[in-house]
């Protein structure tokens, strides 16, 4: 397969293995099947809420899923039935930036599955990937020939085939699922998905350890090494990807959160790259609520404005929105906030180029000096760029570039948000004396530094003392 492998192109390879599936299924087995309901489009969806929800299973507050949706089930004699297609899909990881990769229903990630605590729940899984898969449900108690891993627990699903598994949900919490099956490559190639377990509520609508909440995000980390120039991951990689992602989004192709002064907000992230993520959000501090075992008891909680979520984890973070404004929320490895970067590239800062561009430009015409002094000036440029290659920097903001790309977004508060409102509010405008600005020169002091003393370098010479021969003491 080519690296610079076009959309059409791919997604007619991917029918070849969906007539396999389509011969492989009776129409009456069809008929049976809850619908499998695609998505292609990248923008976030709204919370689904079942129609009728209260007469369809217990009600929940659904959760909104970062440019990703929600996966819609059917009541079958009180069983939860969702339909889950692993599949080759185009994802638009920012707008003119397409990645060729494998997901579930038309994207990858996969769309959110959301039940409730208690809840029997029914998944068919259709693979119309060219090889066999599995689906493991990370972090779910149930029975053991449910949980996935292919040759352990169950034959995989082969090509053009559908497996169901049926389970109970059975603790509230945070999960996540994917393959375990050609796992590195599959999950390389973008299969994985978010499960939303919510809590069963008391008749006064409460959970002991589960607060309500206005608004609840939720995305995946991951991460993909796609070569400038090409659409489709190296799937043998280990550490060295290039593009890091929420729900395979870059910024700022990444949704905004958004939150009305003063609600409460969850905030649901799963990490399924090769490495952990300081997640850091401005403005406000936060708690860790939950993980993938559950629920943090409320003892055991204490104030955060970063918190670090290693490979394979979940993490619940909740605050109350009580600072207007518009801030950056994104990982702390600052090298995870850039777009795709050369990593054999030499340090240029404070070399001189004087008299050498011209020379280089004879016989390089777009050669440009880069590095000289730091890497802002990338934020800028409109510099040419391989075909479908996602630049290092970009972005921009109501003051000029941002210089990030990346795992980057911003938490939007506003007093005049509507409750359930999730649009994009206008650019905040700062109450007067609440900006930093820009001082006069002429009320800016010189710098002074003390003067050495007559015949004293102004930078005292280091020494070194050894110790003496079997005192082992130094002097």
């Amino acid at each position: 397969m080519t690296q610079a492998i076009n959309r059409r192109t791919w997604l007619a390879g991917a029918g070849v293995a969906t007539a396999v599936a389509a011969a492989s299924v009776s129409r009456v087995a069809l008929a049976a099947l809850p619908e499998a309901v695609q998505q292609t489009s990248a923008d976030t969806a709204a919370p689904w809420t079942p129609p009728g929800v209260t007469g369809a299973g217990r009600p929940y507050n659904p959760v909104v899923t970062l440019n990703g949706w929600t996966l819609p089930w059917r009541l079958n004699n009180g069983v939860k039935e969702l339909h889950l297609v692993a599949e080759p899909v185009v994802r638009e990881m920012a707008p003119g930036f397409l990645v060729n990769m494998w997901g579930y229903n038309g994207q990858s990630p996969g769309p959110t599955i959301e039940v409730v605590e208690g809840d029997r729940v029914r998944l068919f899984v259709t693979n119309r990937l060219p090889e066999h898969t599995t689906i493991h449900w990370h972090g779910q108690r149930l029975p053991n020939g449910m949980d996935g891993v292919g040759g352990l627990n169950q034959p995989a699903i082969p090509a053009g085939k559908t497996f169901v598994y049926e389970f109970e949900a059975k603790r509230p919490g945070t999960f996540m699922y994917h393959p375990h099956a050609d796992e590195m490559t599959q999950m390389a190639m973008g299969m994985m998905g978010f499960w939303v377990t919510h809590p069963r509520l008391d008749a006064q609508g409460r959970h002991p350890q589960i607060d309500p909440v206005q608004r609840d995000y939720c995305f995946l980390l991951s991460a993909y090494d796609v070569e400038p120039g090409s659409m489709t991951p190296q799937v043998n990689t280990m550490l060295d990807q290039n593009i890091w992602t929420f729900n395979s989004r870059v910024f700022p192709g990444i949704t905004p959160l958004v939150a009305r002064l003063g609600e409460r907000v969850r905030v649901r992230v799963g990490n399924l790259t090769m490495t952990n993520h300081p997640i850091h959000i401005h403005g406000i501090e936060f708690e860790v609520t939950g993980t993938d075992g559950g629920p943090v008891p409320k003892s055991a909680r204490w104030p955060e404005v970063s918190a670090d979520i290693a490979v394979g984890q979940m993490r619940q973070l909740e605050f109350t929105a009580d600072e207007p404004g518009d801030w950056a929320m994104h990982c702390h490895k600052s090298h995870h906030t850039m777009g795709a970067m050369g990593h054999s590239v030499p340090t240029m800062i404070g070399a001189d180029h004087s008299g050498l561009v011209k020379k280089l430009q004879r016989a390089v015409p777009d050669y440009m000096v880069m590095g000289e002094r730091g890497m802002a000036d990338m934020g800028e440029m409109e510099m040419e760029l391989p075909h479908n290659t996602f630049p290092m920097m970009t972005g921009t903001g109501p003051y000029g570039p941002i210089e990030m790309g990346g795992m980057f977004t911003t938490l939007k508060v506003r007093a005049d948000q509507r409750a359930g409102d999730y649009s994009e509010p206008a650019p905040y405008v700062h109450p007067a004396g609440t900006q930093s600005r820009l001082v006069d020169a002429a009320q800016t002091p010189p710098a002074t530094r003390p003067s050495a003393a007559a015949g004293q370098s102004p930078i005292a010479s280091a020494s070194v003392r050894k110790p003496e021969a079997g005192s082992g003491h130094a002097h």
